[in-house]
């Protein structure tokens, strides 16, 4: 044996508002869905994908920089309604995902 540990490497993803990696568990999926940011919470809604902390922090600086348009790679605003309503709500990203 050469000693190593066999540890599997969790995935990372950037958070569009602070701009910190994090686990991926720790981080909300964001889609975008008829001009408006939709929390995926189960990860499974189809489309691109962008990811933050569900804190109302880095929700705020992704409006303000704003992220999600540039990330979904779409043109004009889109509305961060639900998933201000999510954020606020206090929901964790764990909150939807079933157990693997």
């Amino acid at each position: 044996m050469s000693g190593r540990t066999h540890a599997r490497a969790c995935p990372e993803r950037t958070c569009v508002g602070c701009r910190k990696r994090a686990a991926k568990h720790e981080l909300l999926r964001v889609v975008a869905g008829e001009g408006e940011c939709v929390p995926d919470p189960r990860a499974t809604l189809p489309g691109r994908g962008a990811y933050l902390h569900p804190v109302p922090n880095c929700l705020d600086l992704a409006v303000r920089r704003r992220a999600f348009p540039r990330a979904f790679r779409v043109q004009g605003t889109l509305e961060p309604g639900a998933l201000r309503e999510y954020v606020g709500a206090g929901a964790s990203p764990a909150d939807g995902q079933s157990a693997r």
